[in-house]
This record gives structure tokens, sequence and C-alpha cells, in this order.
């Protein structure tokens, strides 16, 4: 995949290594000289130090053949205008990170797939390790619902049971779904009979949210 990456910031920087890792062809934007130095030091790609917002650059950096553009940049202004002219020169995928909240509705009604505020995925991540300690991962579905994983332990209220007898008894509210049941290195999809058994990882489904509060899993273990 032939990826334009804008910004070799701290999430820039994370982006290339991850990209580059992958095997994809790729070319990166960066208006200062500095940090461009230090990217073309450390990444195997070419780091171009100018300005992404200027539609020749883009073509320089081969717009035409890209299958992607994904903008880093710490300012919602500029992100926006590298995404118009992405669009304007076609490429196929838009990304760009998206700083304030109140931006994110501008750069959907252009087709921009957009990723929330890092700083602030990061602070709720940790906000939520301390909130509900046996929850090793989330993210949020719209704006009423999160998808998380939970590991049921041995001796647990909900192992041994099904996630329909789970709920009878409490140990699951009643806006939380199982999704999926990894054992082992095989995942599964619950039906009716399927049980949770203890130290497998469950993939579940909080829908409905309330303001100031959410679902609970009870019994689950740390």
């Amino acid at each position: 995949m032939y990826l334009i990456i804008v910004g070799a910031g701290s999430i820039g920087r994370q982006l290339i290594a991850l990209a580059a890792q992958q095997q994809n062809d790729v070319v990166v934007i960066e208006k200062d000289s500095n940090v461009a130095e230090i990217a073309a030091a450390n990444y195997d790609c070419l780091v171009i130090n100018d300005d992404a917002t200027v539609t020749d650059m883009l073509e320089e950096a081969g717009a035409e053949q890209a299958d992607a553009i994904i903008s880093t940049i710490d300012e919602d202004a500029i992100n926006i205008m590298v995404m118009l002219l992405a669009q304007e020169l076609e490429i196929p995928s838009l990304v760009s990170v998206v700083h304030n909240e109140e931006h994110m509705e501008v750069f959907r009604q252009i087709d921009v797939n957009v990723i929330e505020n890092p700083q602030h995925l990061i602070a709720e991540y940790l906000y939520r390790a301390v909130q509900r300690p046996s929850v090793k991962g989330f993210m949020h579905l719209g704006d009423s619902a999160e998808i998380f994983e939970i590991t049921a332990t041995r001796g647990s209220e909900i192992a041994g049971k099904t996630p329909r007898k789970a709920g009878e008894i409490g140990a699951l509210d009643e806006d939380i779904l199982i999704v999926a049941i990894q054992r082992d290195r095989t995942v599964i999809t619950p039906r009716g009979e399927t049980e949770i058994r203890g130290r497998s990882r469950h993939g579940v489904l909080e829908a409905g949210i309330r303001a100031g509060g959410h679902g609970a899993v009870q019994g689950v273990g740390r």
C-alpha cells in the first residue's frame, strides 16, 4: 500500500514506524526541518520537508498513486485543508486526526475517516483502567455504545454460566451483550447454550449507555 503521512510528530512517528514495519511504501511530509531530519534518519521512508497544504507538494509526494493519506497535524485547520486537497486529487482513502470534537462533523461531511483527539483517548483509557480494572481494552461505537474486553476468572460469578443465565442472576446488566468469546486462540460466537469459562476472554458490547452511568459486569474478577 502506498501511504502519504502528513506530520512526523509524536503521533506521526508511531504511524510511520508501524506503516514501514508492515512493508508499505511510505512518504512523509513534514514542515519542520528538524523534525523532518529526525524522521529521515530513523525510518526507512521518503521524507519531504515542505508544506502539505500546497497541491504541488501532495502531487510531488505521489498523490496520483497513493492509496491513502493520513494527516496527524495538531491543528484541525491544517488537517482539513490537507483533506480537501487530497479529495481534489482523488486519493481514495482520507484519514485524519481531529483534536476538537466540534470539528468532527466537518471532516465527516467530506468523507474523512476521523480519529478522535488521541490525547483525550489516552486519558480516557487510563481513567477506565482505574474505574474498571477487569476491562483490558475498549472503544466507542457511535455516541451510545462501547465494546470492551474482559477476562472471566475461575470462581467468578459468571464462570460456568451461559450469558442468558448470567443475566438472569444479575451478573450482567441488561444493556450488556457478549458478542465474542476467546478460548486459547479460538474465537467463538456465543449461542444460547455457550458456557462462559474461567480464564476465557470476552468481547462485550455495552449499548444504551445512560448519561452519568454505565452498565455493569458483576463477578468478573480482575
